[in-house]
């Protein structure tokens, strides 16, 4: 693709909204779509997003917005999906427009619940979109820096390096830069399973740990996900680079991450459901520790952190005997 291509991103959270943000400092014109019709009429007339990231302004001569998912499927050559795990299938069914030969990529950091599957995996078996053609947007990055234009790193991820080196060349300014990579698989665990350790730091930081226990943790969460990715995707990755570890450390130590919020909410003795509900966001690590755990039954690989987690989400353990039984299986 030599022309400049056609880009629209999917979603109206503050992820999409930064990469909306990312992608006008290089194109002449952004698709976006967004659900909610009145959110697009407010950008239309205040350029900015009305829920996320107001202080991220647009050139809303740039944006080519749509509630039609299909309207910008059709126009857009890049697909980039920025709609949290949850949602992500429901919005897929509305898409009638054949787009198995578009180039897509994932800004979604979590497993789509109904197919058990990685969003990458689940665009190629779900909908015949060849791999060589999905790729995957990692951090370390907060959409919140973003949009205050501090200098941020992303990691492109594709088996197709000239897709990945596109899209980079698309989002890079002077307060982002981009790397590339062909580790989709990896980068993709990688990025949901970091959801699931900041929860873990959230929890130990509301039940009373200080930062020498935080910083143990982040040692064996890092650990923990090489061996992890190790038993789905054997390849030679060095764990150490930012996609990996940059993003587990942002995620898990910054006053920006929704999944540590939600973990500190749940240390302090929040119901998950109450957590939830006075959360505006969406913490992915939440869906993310279920698919998880249920992978890893197959894989077997030593997960205490991930399975800590789980008994206090999912099988309503109390935080504080797990997290005591935790620091004894760490080192």
């Amino acid at each position: 693709m030599n022309k400049i291509p056609k880009i629209a991103v999917f979603g109206g959270g503050s992820w999409a909204t930064a990469i909306v943000k990312m992608l006008c400092e290089n194109l002449q014109q952004v698709g976006w779509y967004m659900r909610n019709q009145n959110s697009i009429e407010y950008i239309k007339e205040n350029a900015h997003n009305p829920n996320y990231l107001s202080s991220a302004e647009f050139d809303v001569n740039k944006l080519y917005l749509s509630s039609d998912i299909n309207e910008l499927v059709r126009y857009a050559d890049i697909l980039i999906f920025a709609i949290p795990s949850a949602f992500v299938k429901a919005e897929l069914d509305k898409i009638t427009e054949d787009f198995s030969s578009k180039i897509v990529f994932s800004a979604i950091k979590g497993i789509v619940p109904e197919s058990g599957l990685i969003v990458g995996e689940h665009f190629n078996k779900i909908h015949q979109i060849p791999f060589e053609n999905i790729g995957v947007i990692t951090g370390p990055c907060h959409a919140e820096e973003v949009a205050m234009e501090r200098l941020s790193y992303l990691t492109i991820a594709c088996t197709d390096v000239k897709k990945a080196r596109l899209l980079s060349k698309c989002l890079a300014s002077n307060y982002i830069k981009t790397k590339t990579s062909d580790d989709i698989i990896g980068s993709e665990y990688a990025a949901m399973l970091k959801n699931i350790y900041a929860i873990a730091a959230g929890i130990a930081h509301g039940l009373g740990y200080g930062d020498n226990f935080q910083s143990v943790l982040m040692s064996n969460s890092i650990r923990e996900m090489k061996r992890f990715i190790k038993k789905i995707h054997k390849m030679k990755r060095n764990i150490n680079n930012s996609a990996y570890l940059g993003d587990l450390l942002v995620t898990g130590y910054s006053v920006f991450s929704r999944n540590r919020m939600f973990g500190n909410m749940i240390g302090k003795g929040y119901t998950v459901k109450s957590a939830q509900m006075e959360m505006s966001m969406i913490a992915e690590g939440y869906y993310a520790t279920k698919s998880a755990y249920l992978l890893n039954e197959k894989n077997k690989a030593k997960t205490p952190i991930i399975n800590a987690v789980y008994a206090v989400l999912y099988q309503n353990k109390n935080p504080k005997p797990i997290f005591k039984k935790l620091t004894e299986q760490l080192d």
